[in-house]
């Protein structure tokens, strides 16, 4: 693989563009940043001179934002999904052994080059589909080493590709097996030495926590966000993906980037995140391969106004899914969002969900040039195509990072 510094410069007056509202449009980009976007016949006489990439009517998006992901992990469970085609529950395969704790084990057998030669091959489809920015969990862990092997992974994937990683605590994701009937040593545990630790080793960006019978109540969660508020950490939930706990609600309260999953979200949830500004993160991978039948309350979430992003939630469990593309499109046909909802889902609202609305998911003067051009000519065939992946050039951090100019 070369080195993401080795590759071409994206600086330049890139023209013949498509934007998403279907009109020809510019960007002049210096310095890896873009310097102005606007129509071609108004480029600024300061930026006529640069050196041209010519787009040929190339549709152009925002890059990509993936913002819910468990990146890096060890092993992978097809073995549960064929358990659930047998007609098992997800509840039913994490009784017998299986579901997230199985990761644990494979993970914590895992070497840290292990880990990053795994995840590295699965980040680079999502980055040839055109993702600019990635939320990497830990929480396959579940002690103090080992979420910090999963955590040092994500940041060295970042600096390995060039690509923007947040990087969320998820140490409340399961209980370790070392724990059972102890969950309250282990959210202990979790609150007074794993985040202390993890956040002085710079490692955190985030922390999530799964609320849900099968991992941890309100209360637990709430002391686990009380413990990220106290290091001035940004926090986000796992919720109401199996039943409606309440966490929606209480993630709203501590101020919450997203509550992701909401299939069974209520008013009084919907209402609480549309007062605090807080992303429905809708992952329709999970509800595919569950098989679900209860979905998000997206008329709902609509009219409340909530942001609504759309993610892979990449895991070896329930979402092996490396393609942001086809989520959109699951996004539409399962959820009924409309066009212009699935793409501003894995950009702009995406990029929300991860707190980086200031430097991704759009494209505007002032930000790091992150943007895809497409061999398409119409912005629905974004959503619409599966199985194929029409991307053309990626800019990413102001190279160019996919394909050619």
């Amino acid at each position: 693989m070369p080195s993401f510094d080795t590759l071409p410069s994206a600086d330049g007056l890139w023209t013949g563009l498509t934007g998403l509202d279907g009109q020809p449009c510019a960007i002049a980009v210096q310095g890896g940043q873009i310097a102005w976007t606007g129509a071609p016949d108004a480029v600024p006489a300061g930026h006529a001179a640069l050196p041209q990439h010519a787009g040929q009517g190339a549709l152009v998006t925002p890059g990509l934002v993936d913002c819910h992901t468990h990146l890096v992990y060890g092993g992978q469970r097809a073995n549960e999904f064929a358990m659930r085609l047998a007609g098992a529950s997800y509840e039913e395969v994490a009784q017998a052994g299986g579901g997230i704790v199985s990761s644990v084990r494979a993970t914590r057998e895992a070497t840290e080059e292990e880990l990053f030669a795994s995840a590295s091959a699965r980040l680079q489809s999502l980055l040839a589909e055109g993702v600019c920015a990635i939320e990497i969990k830990s929480g396959y862990g579940l002690a103090l080493e080992h979420e910090r092997k999963q955590l040092r992974v994500a940041r060295r994937l970042a600096t390995a590709h060039g690509v923007t990683v947040r990087t969320t605590f998820l140490g409340a994701h399961a209980l370790p097996p070392e724990y059972v009937g102890r969950s309250g040593d282990y959210i202990d545990l979790v609150c007074r030495e794993m985040l202390p630790a993890l956040h002085a080793e710079g490692l955190v960006d985030a922390v999530d926590v799964f609320c849900e019978r099968i991992a941890f109540s309100l209360a637990e969660t709430e002391q686990v966000f009380r413990a990220a508020q106290a290091l001035g950490i940004p926090v986000k939930l796992h919720a109401e993906q199996l039943s409606d706990m309440g966490g929606a609600a209480l993630a709203a309260r501590y101020g919450a980037l997203s509550c992701d999953h909401i299939e069974h979200l209520s008013q009084e949830g919907i209402d609480a995140m549309a007062a605090a500004g807080t992303v429905a993160v809708l992952l329709p991978g999970a509800y595919y391969t569950l098989r679900d039948t209860q979905l998000p309350p997206i008329a709902a979430l609509r009219a409340a106004g909530v942001p609504m992003a759309v993610s892979t939630d990449h895991n070896p469990g329930t979402s092996p899914a490396l393609s942001l593309l086809l989520m959109a499109n699951m996004a539409c046909t399962l959820f009924r969002l409309t066009v212009p909802e699935a793409i501003a889902g894995i950009t702009t609202h995406a990029a929300r969900a991860l707190g980086l609305q200031a430097t991704h998911g759009a494209i505007a003067a002032g930000m790091p040039a992150n943007f895809v051009l497409w061999k398409l000519q119409d912005a629905a065939e974004l959503a619409y195509w599966f199985g194929q992946r029409p991307v053309r050039c990626v800019v990413r951090q102001g190279r160019i990072a996919e394909g050619a100019a």
